[in-house]
């Protein structure tokens, strides 16, 4: 009996191989890239990776009309340039399957490593099921128990849902993509590549939306009065118990009447509250907190959560669970993770509770547990790695503890019958917050002692004047949970398709802005083929491959279903391509206009632009009035790489325009275009940050290959 296990990537090839093996693991190399060979009770094993996909779907036949529905598996780097380093693996897969009797898939245990492994099973190992390992970490002891508990059979439920799932991507993606690049090329003045999808569609739709209200919000003034007084020599500040006075009248009226020496204290009112420790992470939970904490991007964070899962120190990040069952042995990974300096006391006083039960969440996933460490001890984890994994332990070990004590304490003051009050909070007892410092944060606003009655001095009362504020916009960390509650995407492709938007110009900014490219073709689409933009149709398909998954629809119904949704809407785009392919182009024209415009020129008032040399093939901003009559000579070096947009503000120091760059799989940042600014000087403390961005760049790229 030969045996051939199929993994996912060669790093997790590695780990099952000297999990597995009796003795002495055989690494071959071969065609630039290798696999292994062990023994393991007296049987030959072969465990060889897959680099993710070898098998993608392309259109059957040529022609790039639409709407095309035939598509045909094929293995990816006959589909693609990009993908040709995959075909050394796919070569090594060939010649090993043709030794083996019996197979084994290993992939991750979720619709995308599914749908890998059987597409290798089906058309590398002429086999239509198999055996099945099912692990959530990479750990020496699960992997052996996968194997030795392997499955019997494949989950057809979840590989025909995640089958249906690409073939409906293709089906949108490129009919849609094809039909607005077609518009603007015919209709056009400028070419532009114009794509969108099932989910991104949706979802930038949503985005518009937010943005139209910020753009059509018009503030309302209000006025706020402020009562100051000292104790102590400390200050405090009281605010009009109406939090918003919309009549200035009836605001100078108050203040005038507040202009005494005194005020009276008229009531306090304490409140205890038990604050509960925090649930386990989930992959949306720790992607929200990874860009609260660190500035990291969705993407960012799965990619560094996926390296880490890769080197077995924590367990599948693309979970939507907040448990953490019994079964994990919960005592052991505390016992492993004691053995860590950094973490031994925090466990040591974990252990001290009469009880050590974790506090869950309400969500489940049929697949794995929560976002959990195993209790490997990493080797040397470096910037965002150590971060990351710092977040996930403390938020583990923050999961056993004792509720935490918060007092809120309100006081009232009467000023000449005019009421102000000042509200505190703080923590009593910290409990569970000490396992996760320094992320638990939590106002702490301690008020002065006072007692009822208490007369306290006046230092002075002052009118604020301010406005409403319009809608906040999402940030990429809010947007995932605002997905997730409107079931836009899924857990393991938010941060993707999100990325995406960014990449082709639809948005841009931490605080998402729409751009022009991106309005234009939200009002395109919702004037003519708003079924593209539907969140109702996406989320019925969504609903649809759940059926699928549960084994209660069948995988060719859905698609049918789609092809029909897809052929009307075709057809209703066809009827309307002329006026789509302008709207289209008017919105490509003005941010092409804006993202090469940075500014004013500080000299002669004419517009800088982002040129190209043609003696240095490097691109730097100049100033139009070269070409006028001022032949101004006015330039600036810039980044070479990334996207650069203006943030409409001009640096104190030296007037020249701030801008805003953005690099893909970086931290974006705003500089001013003077390389000799004063601001420059501290640009050496960004060094870490600099350090960091290249971590992730390698990480992103490790996961991608």
């Amino acid at each position: 009996m030969t045996t051939l296990i199929i993994a996912e990537k060669p790093s997790a090839s590695e780990k099952i191989a000297n999990a597995l093996s009796d003795g002495k693991v055989e690494k071959i190399e071969k065609n630039d890239s290798y696999y292994f060979k062990i023994e393991r009770n007296g049987e030959e094993i072969f465990i060889v990776p897959a680099v993710g996909h070898l098998f993608g779907l392309k259109q059957k036949g040529k022609g790039s009309d639409y709407p095309k529905f035939d598509v045909v598996w094929k293995p990816t780097f006959k589909i693609s340039k990009k993908s040709a380093y995959a075909e050394k693996y796919y070569e090594n897969m060939v010649e090993i399957a043709e030794k083996c009797n019996d197979f084994i898939i290993a992939c991750d245990y979720d619709q995308e490593g599914s749908v890998i492994g059987y597409n290798i099973l089906r058309f590398i190992c002429g086999k239509d099921n198999c055996k099945r390992m099912k692990f959530s970490t990479l750990t020496k002891e699960e992997l052996n128990n996968s194997y030795e508990n392997a499955l019997p059979s494949l989950d057809f439920g979840m590989i025909n849902s995640g089958l249906c799932r690409h073939e409906l991507d293709w089906y949108y993606g490129i009919n849609l993509s094809r039909a607005l690049t077609k518009a603007i090329k015919k209709h056009g003045k400028v070419f532009g590549i114009i794509s969108t999808g099932r989910v991104q569609g949706p979802m930038l739709a949503f985005l518009a939306k937010r943005e139209k209200e910020i753009q059509a919000f018009k503030p309302t003034p209000f006025w706020q009065l402020i009562l100051k007084f000292k104790i102590k020599n400390k200050t405090y500040e009281a605010m009009f118990e109406e939090k918003q006075i919309w009549d200035e009248k009836k605001a100078d009226e108050i203040l005038k009447n507040s202009q005494i020496k005194n005020a009276t204290i008229i009531e306090i009112k304490k409140t205890k509250t038990m604050k509960k420790p925090p649930v386990p992470f989930n992959l949306t939970a720790l992607q929200t907190e990874a860009y609260n904490l660190f500035g990291y991007s969705p993407k960012q964070t799965s990619d560094i959560a996926q390296n880490l899962y890769s080197n077995a120190y924590i367990s599948y990040p693309r979970t939507s669970s907040q448990k953490l069952p019994k079964q994990l042995n919960l005592k052991s990974i505390l016992e492993k993770l004691a053995k860590q300096k950094d973490y031994e006391p925090l466990v040591e006083k974990l252990f001290k509770l009469p009880e050590l039960k974790p506090n869950e969440g309400k969500k489940t996933d049929p697949a794995h547990p929560a976002i959990h460490p195993t209790g490997e001890i990493p080797k040397q984890l470096r910037g965002p790695e150590k971060k990351i994994y710092d977040l996930i332990v403390k938020r583990f070990l923050a999961c056993f503890g004792v509720p935490a004590v918060r007092e809120s304490m309100r006081i009232m003051l009467d000023v000449n019958n005019n009421k102000y009050k000042i509200t505190g909070s703080r923590t009593i007892e910290k409990n569970w917050m000490e396992f996760y410092e320094p992320y638990a944060k939590f106002q702490e606003v301690t008020l002065p002692d006072l007692n009822k009655g208490d007369k306290i001095k006046i230092a002075g009362v002052i009118k604020i004047d301010k406005e409403t504020q319009p809608p906040s916009r999402y940030s990429q960390g809010s947007i995932l949970k605002e997905l997730e509650k409107r079931s836009i995407g899924t857990k393991a492709t938010r941060a993707n398709i999100l990325q995406t938007l960014y990449d082709r110009n639809f948005v841009y900014d931490k605080s998402i802005h729409v751009t022009d490219l991106g309005m234009s073709l939200v009002e395109a689409l919702k004037k003519y083929v708003p079924d593209i933009l539907s969140e109702k149709l996406t989320r019925k398909f969504e609903k649809e491959m759940e059926l699928i998954f549960e084994r209660k629809k069948e995988k060719e119904e859905v698609l049918k279903e789609a092809q029909k949704v897809l052929i009307k809407t075709m057809k209703e785009f066809k009827e309307n391509e002329e006026e789509i392919g302008k709207l289209l182009d008017e919105g490509l024209l003005i941010t092409r206009e804006k993202q090469n415009t940075l500014g004013i020129c500080p000299n002669c008032g004419n517009k800088l632009k982002i040129m190209f040399s043609p003696r240095t093939r490097k691109r730097f901003v100049g100033c139009e009035g070269y070409r006028k009559e001022v032949k101004c000579k006015t330039g600036f070096p810039i980044p070479l790489k990334g996207k650069l947009m203006s943030t409409g503000k001009v640096c104190e120091k030296c007037n020249t325009p701030i801008i805003y760059c953005y690099r893909k799989g970086m931290r974006p940042f705003k500089m001013c275009l003077d390389p000799n600014c004063p601001t420059k000087k501290d640009w050496k403390k960004k060094e870490k940050e600099i350090k960091e961005d290249e971590e992730i760049e390698k990480i992103e790229k490790n996961n991608n290959t």
